[in-house]
């Protein structure tokens, strides 16, 4: 008999450390200047694509257990323990972080009370125009806890209130098209319009809400697909079934995949270089990213186990690699400023492969340490009782909800 579990998918611990490198190359080659060459400098300024995969993962791993949970008629994940869990994950690393930037940094020199505070809790996009020395990445931190936030209410839209009362998925076409309006409005219209000295609303959540909703419907169609894996007679839906062929099929996957990241290295997504781009641009970049990273991520839910593919994800090295990503995500920036300064290499000035092979290496060695002495000491907690029900919650919360996300 089938197991009544949602099975675990490896393959996507591997696609956060694929993420977390391309994020950490384009940040070491915007420091070094290659974004300047004619060849190579369109494809690394891109490989900020990392981000647009980060949040597909996040918006399927964390709307999953909501959506297999009401599958198999169960109580949906309380409201406080999946907060609680995500500050537990997102937190001690990232306060450890930002001390260490605040202080190593002589960019940050005086950072006032009023900055360490609106950085420690993830303020700097809705306050300022930039963020602190070191810590420019964490826009993308701030703009996905948000998700977090917001998550068990999107739960809340898309699921019927009774099992019994059919599927879900017309609830989930509806929010998942007001999700991508709602973006593309953002983008186009209110965030120019709300734009500041005191504020960068073009990072906040609702400019990359359609990254959040390829994962979320990749996710319901994985659950669909287990569904009627479990009971014949409820069937998949069209989508479910013309994603889940497209999940069996990696090679074909990877490269539309590739032909969207190669088509959003041209100007038709904007300028590489620290010129904004138009509104069009800036919006059809974000959808390019979003189709990409979403074909990225399909073969690691659907492909076979047995498949090239997933036993290649699966190696694990690569997975321990995603286990320490956030650890590198959060720490790679710093590391870069403090080599530069250290070998007194200039901005736009070179020396790309000795900055980044210094960068991997550093960033690998204290994101292990993060791992091993605040992570997976950290995560201990996860369990505590947090709210009504928690208790009964933590005891059948499937397997698959430890995945990392």
């Amino acid at each position: 008999m089938a197991s009544n579990q949602t099975p675990t998918l490896p393959a996507l611990d591997s696609m956060r450390a694929v993420a977390a490198l391309a994020v950490l190359i384009t940040h070491v080659s915007f420091w070094s200047g290659a974004y300047a060459r004619s060849l190579t400098g369109p494809a690394l300024a891109r490989l900020d694509i990392g981000v647009a995969i980060f949040f597909v993962l996040s918006g399927f791993l964390l709307s999953r257990p909501w959506l297999s949970r009401w599958s198999r008629r169960q109580q949906a994940p309380t409201t406080g323990r999946y907060l609680w869990k995500r500050a537990l994950r997102i937190f001690p690393v990232y306060v450890l972080a930002v001390v260490a930037a605040l202080t190593l940094l002589p960019e940050n020199d005086g950072a006032s009370p009023a900055t360490w505070v609106k950085t420690l809790l993830l303020g700097n996009i809705y306050l300022d125009n930039r963020l602190p020395a070191g810590l420019t990445q964490m826009w993308s931190l701030a703009t996905e806890v948000a998700f977090y936030v917001v998550l068990p209410a999107l739960m809340w839209l898309v699921l019927p209130r009774r099992p019994s009362s059919g599927s879900p998925r017309n609830r989930i076409a509806v929010t998942v098209a007001a999700l991508v309006a709602l973006n593309v409005a953002w983008v186009l219209v209110l965030a120019p319009a709300l734009d500041t000295d005191h504020s960068n609303p073009a990072l906040w959540l609702p400019s990359f809400l359609t990254w959040f909703a390829v994962g979320i419907v990749i996710a319901a169609c994985s659950v669909d697909v287990h569904r009627g894996e479990q009971d014949h007679a409820v069937g998949i839906g069209r989508v479910t079934f013309a994603v889940r062929q497209l999940g069996l099929s990696p090679g074909i996957c990877w490269t539309a995949a590739l032909a969207l990241f190669a088509i959003s290295a041209t100007p038709l997504a904007g300028p590489i270089s620290l010129t904004s781009p138009t509104l069009g641009e800036a919006l059809v970049k974000n959808l390019l990213y979003a189709g990409a990273a979403g074909l990225m991520i399909l073969p690691g839910v659907f492909a076979p186990p047995t498949s090239a593919f997933v036993r290649a994800m699966s190696w694990p090295l690569l997975r321990h690699l995603g286990h320490v990503s956030y650890g590198v995500f959060c720490v790679h920036v710093i590391i870069i400023e403090l080599v530069a300064r250290w070998l007194d290499l200039p901005l736009f000035e070179g020396h790309w492969l000795e900055l980044f092979a210094l960068t991997l290496v550093l960033s690998l060695a204290v994101a292990e340490a993060l791992y091993w002495l605040v992570e997976r000491p950290m995560m201990r907690f996860k369990d505590l009782d947090i709210g009504p029900g928690s208790r009964s919650t933590a005891s059948s919360t499937p397997k698959a909800a430890a995945t990392r996300s």
